[in-house]
């Protein structure tokens, strides 16, 4: 157990090797990486006996301490201010999906159990990322094998998708949205794909960098007690929901603190906790229920990405928001701020970086919201 334990914390440092290495693994990705890796042991290998407890304490404790490193970096109010059309494109597109996924979960509750918990699944993760997923997951005790499933369904539409938006997006979405007027007068600022680079890792175990590091995963632990404590408040049946929508409250308040928001790597330590939760959670997923093709759950997410993305188009052409800006905070939300930078230079704009890092960190800091509160009004809604 001590063994599978520290292989479950210290593996992900492999991983983060392999993508800085070679350019292949890097495309694949860290997280998707992780997901294989854990899903061959738990698959391949017989684990000790208890391991089912150490992975459901490990991948919620993963969850916990890297959500407020996640938030710390964040500048709430320089963002408002550069958002401009972006903010109201964000804002269109969240509105969509919570609507495009309740509806969703609707029109699968016969065919599947709990689809109000897919619709927390999908708010979060279209409108945050992939730690949001994870913190969704957590907070409404998603079954391990239906959370890898839904996360690889989307992996592979996302794909088509992303695949569409740096292609022939532009010149199409051109035909009915305005184009992008290119401002002359923006500030530059920090590079857009530092934060999520893999690259980023590089020095972080510097002692400049280390041990400020450590303050900051000091005050994660802290903003965990607290959130647990104020939970304990509330009623056990909630108290999960609850411990995730405070530690977000909490560290999303730390990032207004000016020394916790300049301390560097903290993003990038709490993308490692991250990894593990993946390593863990793949390791608990069941190989034989992802080889059958589950249809109720590809067309629930493949109606969630594309049904948004359509209504989305529609609702910029209303309030006259530019084609760029569109496929930016589109991406930004459906596919998570990594993938910003990439398309960005596809459509040969480099002004709206900002903006789709901007509205898809606010994003993460609205995902958790979104999902939990809006899954248990789905759950009445259905009954």
């Amino acid at each position: 157990m001590i063994f599978l334990a520290g292989f479950y914390l210290f593996f992900p440092v492999i991983v983060i090797l392999l993508c800085m290495r070679f350019e292949l693994v890097n495309k694949i990705g860290a997280v998707f990486v992780c997901y294989i890796v854990g899903a061959a042991l738990g698959n391949l290998l017989d684990l000790p006996a208890g391991s089912a407890a150490l992975q459901d304490t490990l991948s919620s404790a993963c969850v916990a301490i890297a959500l407020p490193l996640l938030l710390f970096s964040m500048d709430v109010k320089a963002w408002l201010k550069t958002a401009g059309k972006a903010i109201l494109s964000m804002t269109g597109a969240t509105i969509i999906i919570v609507a495009i996924a309740g509806l969703g979960s609707v029109i699968i509750a016969g065919q599947t159990e709990d689809s109000w918990k897919l619709a927390g699944l999908a708010i979060s993760v279209y409108t945050g990322g992939t730690p949001n997923m994870a913190a969704i997951k957590t907070a409404l005790n998603v079954d391990p094998t239906t959370y890898i499933i839904m996360h690889t369904y989307d992996t592979l539409i996302s794909l088509v998708y992303i695949i569409f938006c740096i292609t022939v997006a532009q010149k199409f979405f051109n035909r009915f949205l305005p184009r992008f007027e290119k401002n002359k007068d923006v500030i530059p600022g920090r590079d857009a794909g530092e934060t999520e680079d893999i690259h980023s890792y590089r020095n972080i175990l510097a002692l400049s960098i280390i041990k400020p590091l450590l303050a900051a995963l000091m005050v994660s632990f802290l903003i965990l007690g607290a959130s647990l404590g104020i939970a304990g408040l509330f009623p056990k049946a909630y108290s999960t929901a609850i411990t995730i929508l405070m530690i977000t409250s909490l560290g999303i308040g730390a990032s207004f603190i000016t020394k916790i928001r300049l301390i560097e790597k903290t993003y990038q330590l709490g993308m490692y906790f991250i990894l593990t939760f993946c390593l863990v959670v793949g390791s608990m997923a069941n190989i034989n229920d992802l080889i059958h093709i589950n249809w109720v759950l590809l067309f629930y997410i493949s109606f969630c990405i594309f049904g948004t993305f359509i209504l989305h188009a529609v609702f910029c052409k209303i309030f006259k928001i530019d084609t760029d800006t569109f496929i930016i905070t589109s991406i930004s939300a459906i596919c998570s701020p990594p993938f910003v930078p990439v398309v960005a230079s596809a459509l040969k704009n480099k002004q709206i970086v900002l903006s789709g890092l901007t509205t898809g960190i606010i994003g993460y800091a609205i995902g958790n919201y979104l999902g939990i509160s809006f899954a248990y009004i789905f759950k009445m809604i259905i009954g």
